[in-house]
């Protein structure tokens, strides 16, 4: 799955440096998560960390982006070279 920040969005600055795979930027009026980097923090933490940092708790899980365990970690092994034996 992928995460989404919601429009109650305060531009805080928070969430992009938290995020592992560089998948948060600023959009045009808000943060948003880009679906193709976003593994909700698999393989790094145990819970997506800019759910952990958001103060508005405008961060939620992406109806349209839903993947299972096996798919993101597929994608962190894609993003990071995890795996690949080197």
């Amino acid at each position: 799955m992928s995460l989404k920040i919601l429009d109650t969005c305060v531009n805080c600055d928070v969430c992009e440096p938290a995020c592992p795979n560089q998948a948060i930027s600023l959009g045009e009026e808000f943060y948003v998560i880009d679906p193709a980097r976003c593994t909700e923090c698999h393989g790094h933490y145990d819970e997506p960390q800019c759910v952990v940092v958001c103060p508005v708790e405008c961060i939620i899980i992406d109806p349209e982006h839903v993947e299972t365990d096996a798919q993101l970690d597929l994608k962190y092994r894609q993003l990071t070279g995890a795996g690949d034996g080197h």
